[in-house]
């Protein structure tokens, strides 16, 4: 197995990552280097990962560095140590399928496979926090980038329906697919590309995208929902991109932070 990192500055990270996401559909790994540098990294066999001169024209001038390194044999189950359960409050516990079920009144399986979105990340956690503070809300649900089917799954626990899932990456609608008949809701999931096709209508519609594809489509998503949540968006593009929204007429109704991420919860006036 060899692990393949790109190195790039921080301030061209969410750009160069949109672009490796083209190459490497089935997810990419993100470590933090230093105050200005991003590292993302990718698995694969041999001849199975993103030809060098495709990755040099994605990251272009934020390239710092390009490190391959070859990994132990034992990888695919150490692999497993790093995805634990992930605890919110005393209402959900989101857990792959090799650890035991927790206590609270939501347990969801996830088996992260391929796709991005085991409930770990920030992006995730504070979506689906910003999830469980909706009490009551109800109503059709959509999940625009739904890797593993976290988000689409737990908002059909809580009682949203019908409740879609959509995922440009196939890795992605397999899981997901997947993962919803383990936990036994429904879920309708599908390929879904969002630079040529309109969001579908729904009462609450998340949308765990990049900050410039937020900004980018802010007027094509507050058209749709009574509501979203937009994460995948770094602190300090937050203002700039609630303000993107109010313009299309979604405003600000709440805000969560963790690190470096934000997310925001934006409701028609």
């Amino acid at each position: 197995m060899i692990r393949l990192a790109v190195r790039v500055r921080r301030d061209q990270a969410e750009l160069v990552l949109a672009e490796l996401l083209e190459l490497a559909p089935r997810g990419v790994e993100e470590v933090d280097i230093g105050a200005d540098v991003v590292e993302y990294a990718v698995y694969g066999a041999p001849g199975e990962l993103p030809a060098l001169p495709d990755l040099e024209a994605s990251a272009g001038g934020a390239l710092v560095e390009v490190v391959t390194t070859e990994i132990a044999d034992d990888w695919s189950q150490r692999w497993r140590e790093f995805h634990r359960p992930v605890v919110i409050g005393d209402s959900l516990t989101v857990r792959p399928p090799w650890e035991p079920p927790g206590s609270n009144s939501i347990d969801l399986v996830i088996d992260p496979g391929q796709a991005f979105g085991t409930g770990a990340h920030a992006t995730t956690r504070l979506c689906l926090e910003l999830l469980l503070g909706l009490s009551g809300a109800g109503g059709s649900f959509v999940d625009l980038g739904c890797g593993s089917g976290v988000l689409a799954i737990a908002a059909a626990r809580l009682g949203y329906s019908p409740v879609l899932a959509l995922d440009n990456d196939l890795a992605s609608v397999e899981a997901a697919t997947e993962n919803a008949a383990v936990n036994g809701v429904s879920v309708e999931v599908r390929r879904f590309d969002l630079r040529s096709e309109d969001v579908p209508a729904a009462d609450t519609v998340t949308a765990n995208l990049l900050g410039p594809l937020l900004r980018a489509w802010a007027p094509r998503l507050a058209a749709v929902p009574a509501r979203l949540i937009a994460s995948g968006l770094l602190t300090a593009e937050a203002d700039g991109i609630a303000e993107a929204f109010a313009a299309a007429g979604l405003r600000e109704a709440d805000r969560r932070v963790a690190g470096e991420w934000g997310a925001l919860l934006l409701e028609r006036a």
